[in-house]
């Protein structure tokens, strides 16, 4: 199938927009091959400290040659999506030992939930997280004994993260090595009804924590679509996952035999021997284009509209919103997955998941076909998916069709012709939405504003019933320099509530949403933001403005509001509390959202 112009023109211009930074990366990543590990040429005393708490694969490190494996793990026992981790180190040993080589863990980065933090303190440390797990990768590889990688993360900030460490060591061959959702329990849009009856008092904290407990009761990432899981949908459609590996559960066979596959395959790659694949020529900028493409059609979290750019420019690709907007724009929407539909990724995995829609997208010139892949081979190969035959992981071949159209389509027959996200802009400047869960008739929002300083303001005044008509609730004062960007999911109930009473609501925030956002229409990362003096900061209660997701628009129609003075306000209260006070330099650096909200370029 020729490949879609939009396509091919988006990812000239990308690879134009990239030439100067992407050579010199390469440059940078063929002479740090030229030099390999430095592990053969370290002190004795060196190598004794690197080989001294290796056990049984401590002579194998100091006397041959075999490739020795880094493990980087982001593992902790307080998140589901991360605990299952707690038993891979010991299987890549033993794959490892079986394939004559060695295995070590690198190092442990920090990984946190935004579920836990949502609505607290934390959560505004939760964007800069991703930027410190990459610095800390750092540290762990920096040691630079190791032949090849595997990277064992899931969620929300911390794939990307692993990804641009990945990317600064983009010499050495890596694997990325998935845990897999929890099993299915209470349904997710069960679990938001109660949410939002607990938001209007119907029910009381016991009946909250009931729901929430059926729907969070074990080991694996959290079942609904959000960020957690738009970050292994992209490993997959990026070629850093093995095929089909994204959404089997864990602590299973399978589970097991892929995590094995995985190291031994990172471990083939390795320039000790003839198949050497290093991360700078799988992540190159089709492959980029490919992963955007993978977001529009599932119905991505949003999240990865400043991920994606930030991990791009560790890689020398310059990445913007408007590329994302060309794609979705020619990017049908082929799966419904909660927030945008009923299922959850168990369900959308047994329809025909993530292989069946690789299928599609390429039958229909949608992705580019011949990136490389760790998974060996062209995007063809994602179109398979793992069995487990005596023991032994094996790749067959997927399904041709979808298992139900309620959960995923043909693109022939899309649940929408266009993808899940939007670039809005105009004149309060730029901002996103996620368009899949949005009914039509609440795409286009033209009211007056209601503006906050603070979430906490929002709830009061809905719990207050102030809010009764056709609103724009504008919260601002919520971007990277203000106070790291937080989610703000905790608004989701009560704006949920608004429109269940048949009032137009829109959100418009330089803030965030979480990936599991869905049915109100919200307008976000609007940059510049309002600390940076951005039209957002000029707002007035009563305001008239346009939120348009169909035309793209973004607009103030009261005249005479650029002309204000910009708000300041006292953000004091940002500074310090739940490691706050630590973060200080990271607000004073951190760039735009989108340019990827990052203090490292």
């Amino acid at each position: 199938m020729t490949l879609n112009d939009t396509i091919a023109r988006v990812t000239d211009r990308i690879i134009a927009r990239s030439e100067g930074p992407r050579g010199d990366y390469l440059k940078r990543m063929a002479d740090a091959r030229v030099k390999g590990p430095a592990r053969g040429h370290l002190s004795c005393s060196g190598q004794a400290h690197a080989y001294a708490g290796a056990g049984p694969d401590q002579s194998a490190m100091a006397h041959e040659t075999a490739p020795n494996l880094g493990i980087v793990t982001t593992y902790n026992d307080m998140l589901s999506a991360h605990q299952p981790f707690e038993r891979f180190p010991e299987l890549i040993r033993e794959a490892a030992r079986a394939a004559g080589a060695t295995a070590q863990v690198a190092g442990g980065v920090p990984a946190m939930c935004d579920g836990v933090t949502q609505g607290e303190p934390g959560m505004e440390l939760s964007l800069f997280s991703r930027d410190l797990i990459a610095m800390a990768t750092g540290i762990a590889m920096t040691h630079n004994t190791f032949d090849a990688a595997v990277y064992l993360g899931v969620c929300d900030k911390i794939v990307p993260g692993l990804i641009i460490a990945a990317q600064t060591f983009g010499h050495i061959p890596t694997v990325f090595l998935p845990a897999g959702p929890m099993t299915s329990g209470l349904s997710n849009d069960e679990k938001s009804q109660v949410r939002q009856k607990f938001a209007a008092g119907e029910v009381g904290r016991d009946a909250l924590m009931k729901a929430e407990m059926g729907a969070y009761h074990g080991p694996g990432t959290c079942t609904f679509y959000g960020t957690a899981n738009t970050n292994q949908m992209l490993m997959e459609f990026m070629g850093m996952h093995l095929p089909g590996s994204s959404f089997v559960t864990p602590n299973t066979g399978l589970r097991d035999a892929l995590t094995q596959a995985g190291a031994q395959r990172a471990l083939a790659h390795s320039d000790l021997g003839d198949n050497y694949l290093p991360v700078c020529d799988v992540l190159d900028e089709k492959a980029y284009v490919n992963g955007i493409i993978g977001l529009n059609a599932t119905g991505g979290s949003t999240n990865l509209l400043i991920h994606l750019v930030a991990m791009a420019r560790a890689g020398g690709i310059i990445l913007d919103w408007q590329d994302f907007s060309d794609l979705s724009e020619v990017t049908p929407l082929l799966a419904r997955v909660y927030p945008n539909g009923l299922a959850d990724v168990n369900h959308f995995h047994a329809a025909g998941g993530l292989g069946y829609l690789i299928r599609e997208l390429l039958g229909a010139g949608l992705l580019h076909p011949d990136t490389k892949t760790v998974g060996g081979g062209g995007l063809e190969v994602y179109t398979r998916e793992p069995k487990l035959r005596d023991g032994v992981v094996v790749w067959e071949d997927g399904t041709a069709k979808s298992l139900n159209e309620k959960i995923v389509r043909p693109a022939s027959d899309p649940f929408q012709p266009t993808g899940g996200l939007k670039r809005l802009n105009g004149s309060l400047g730029n901002a996103v939405m996620k368009v899949s869960a949005v009914k039509p008739e609440h795409q286009i929002v033209e009211a007056p504003v209601r503006v906050f300083n603070d979430q906490e303001d929002v709830k009061a005044a809905c719990k207050a019933g102030e809010i009764i008509e056709d609103t724009v609730v504008v919260v601002r004062f919520q971007g990277p320099k203000a106070n790291g960007m937080p989610e703000l999911h905790s608004l989701t109930p009560v704006l949920k509530n608004l429109q269940a009473k048949g009032i137009n609501v829109a959100l418009v925030t330089d803030g965030r949403m979480s990936g599991a956002s869905g049915s109100v229409p919200s307008a976000i990362h609007v940059s510049p933001e309002a600390l940076d003096g951005g039209a957002i900061s000029k707002l007035q209660d009563g305001d008239i403005l346009r939120v348009d997701a169909v035309a793209g628009d973004l607009d103030i129609l009261t005249p005479g509001v650029l002309d204000r003075a910009a708000v300041r306000v006292n953000l004091g209260a940002n500074e310090f509390g739940l490691g706050r006070e630590l973060f200080a330099q990271f607000r004073r650096s951190v760039g735009t959202a989108d340019t990827g909200a990052s203090v490292l370029f």
